[in-house]
């Protein structure tokens, strides 16, 4: 139940980063919600593996080249979902940066105390 919320909550931040990211575009919040529950699909499975091939160039840049793996992950949703489209990279860059910071934030406000 949480992994469906934290997914719907990525739709939301897509959503969010869309009106806020000018090379974002959504179709609508269908789309929004689509592109969200991809991303944390693309984000449980791919992300990781990228990271792990990518290790010693993200430990020479001192953690900062996972900013470009996050882009490159949106960049992907933006290619597998119908009706989400990234125009270049550094829309996807600033979006993928907008959506780590709000998913982070509402996840944090739904979340329970542990």
């Amino acid at each position: 139940m949480r992994f469906l919320l934290r997914l719907i909550l990525n739709g939301v931040a897509v959503l969010l980063a869309t009106y806020l990211i000018p090379g974002l575009h959504v179709s609508g919040p269908e789309a929004a919600i689509m592109a969200g529950i991809v991303l944390g699909l693309v984000n449980a499975v791919i992300r990781p593996l990228l990271i792990l091939f990518t290790l010693p160039l993200t430990l020479l840049t001192l953690g900062l080249f996972i900013l470009i793996i996050n882009a490159i992950c949106l960049g992907l949703v933006a290619l597998v979902v119908p009706g989400f489209t990234v125009s270049g990279f550094g829309a996807a860059f600033l979006g993928a940066l907008v959506i780590s910071i709000v998913s982070w934030l509402l996840n944090s406000l739904v979340s329970e105390k542990r």
